[in-house]
């Protein structure tokens, strides 16, 4: 069970909290708990590093951020402790959460149990700091970057073959649409992994997308729902043959990115290499990329990236200008994405025309398309996002249940 930073937010919601993780144990479950750091606990210690520093060294970011988790562990397990139950809180290093060396967004390597194990054995109820663990190398503390508390949850739960990871969080589960922008959004109630993992990716902010790729590849099954409602929240597993396939299961968005475009590239091999290269040695997480190739001026290739890396990526591209030597590098700090995701695309033709003809009728204007099998994301004006969202959403008819078998 994990439960978010909203879920425990005070002294009130971490005693709620207790109570559903007492109530998981009396009924015969061996339950372990993760815990976010509290409200906005982590942001106010970011606010405290920089009044001592402009630029906070990241191993001593890393002491300071991994407090919040484990204060919120201490004060769920002393409200156990008061509703009659035995309970045991560990740091993120305590629970075997082995990482890499990467400070403020490592990457779980290893999780050796055994000290978490023996808990549940006794009869315990076990909780485990999110956000956090110790690299493997150096033995320092580590966190996990945004949404680390959720991929915490899914490595245990795949550690210790879980039959469950319920993520307790302050909606009810995961959506056609985003409530805030559709009225009409219909709650899921049940996900691939495959459909969430590109929801998560383009924007849906229920999930942290690495939390959903280890519950892939793990074949972790996640439950979605309310810490505050007793109601089914949204089921998302490995796709199963019998699994009701919608054309569209669901609309994603995210208005925080960035394009990049080089104009007049050398048209010869090894280039595309040399720029992503160089990004990817500054952690640049590059997505979407077009190339356009021309016989006579070379050629042309853009990219998105998130919008609070588009300095470093341009400066980065500055660097290299001299060996690769493009005419001209432009960005545009004003898109959006919006992205249609579907298990049923694999098979139904039609569903791009219909969205681009949707768009095209809302004088939506696209600068660059992407897809996968089960995905079809189009990068347009910011300003535009949200009316696209909602003219999609309408005309797949993701609201009724006719969502099951748009009309394409």
């Amino acid at each position: 069970m994990k439960f978010g930073g909203s879920s425990v937010a005070d002294a009130d919601k971490i005693k709620n909290v207790a109570r559903r993780i007492a109530a998981a144990k009396e009924g015969g479950d061996d339950v372990l708990a993760v815990v976010s750091a509290r409200g906005k606990t982590t942001d106010g210690l970011v606010a405290l590093a920089q009044e001592i520093s402009d630029r906070p060294d990241p191993r001593e970011m890393d002491m300071l951020l991994s407090t919040g988790e484990r204060i919120s562990c201490a004060l769920m397990a002393m409200a156990l402790h008061d509703l009659g139950h035995g309970a045991r809180s560990f740091t993120g290093s305590q629970a075997g959460i082995l990482t890499d060396d990467a400070h403020m967004k490592a990457k779980i390597l290893e999780v050796r149990g055994d000290r978490l194990r023996e808990a549940l054995d006794e009869g315990a109820i076990v909780l485990v700091a999110g956000f956090q663990g110790m690299s493997s190398d150096s033995r320092n503390v580590t966190t996990l970057g945004r949404g680390g508390s959720d991929t915490t949850a899914v490595a245990l739960a795949a550690a210790l073959e879980a039959d469950v990871c319920e993520i307790y969080t302050d909606v009810t589960g995961v959506f056609s649409a985003d409530p805030r922008v559709e009225a009409g959004a219909r709650k899921l109630p049940l996900v691939s992994h495959e459909e969430m993992l590109e929801m998560a990716a383009m924007g849906s902010k229920v999930l942290a997308l690495r939390s959903v790729e280890f519950a892939r590849r793990h074949d972790v099954p996640l439950h979605v729902r309310s810490s505050f409602l007793p109601e089914e929240g949204t089921w998302i597993t490995k796709e199963t043959p019998d699994m009701e396939k919608a054309i569209v299961s669901g609309i994603a968005h995210r208005s925080d990115e960035a394009k990049v475009t080089i104009s007049g590239v050398e048209n010869r091999p090894g280039v595309a290499a040399q720029i992503f290269t160089a990004l990817a040695d500054k952690n640049v997480n590059v997505d979407t990329i077009i190339q356009n190739q021309s016989d006579v001026s070379g050629a042309d290739v853009s990219f998105t990236v998130p919008l609070d890396e588009l300095r470093l990526a341009l400066d980065t591209l500055e660097e290299i200008r001299g060996t690769l030597g493009y005419r001209e590098l432009t960005s545009n700090d004003q898109i959006g994405k919006v992205t249609l995701v579907g298990a049923g695309m694999k098979s139904e033709p039609g569903v791009a025309a219909k969205m681009f003809r949707v768009l095209s009728e809302q004088g939506i204007n696209l600068q660059m398309i992407d897809t996968s099998t089960i995905r079809i994301t189009v990068v347009i004006d910011r300003r535009e996002v949200e009316r696209a969202v909602r003219a999609l959403h309408d005309a797949f008819d993701l609201a009724g249940e006719a969502a099951r078998r748009a009309d394409v």
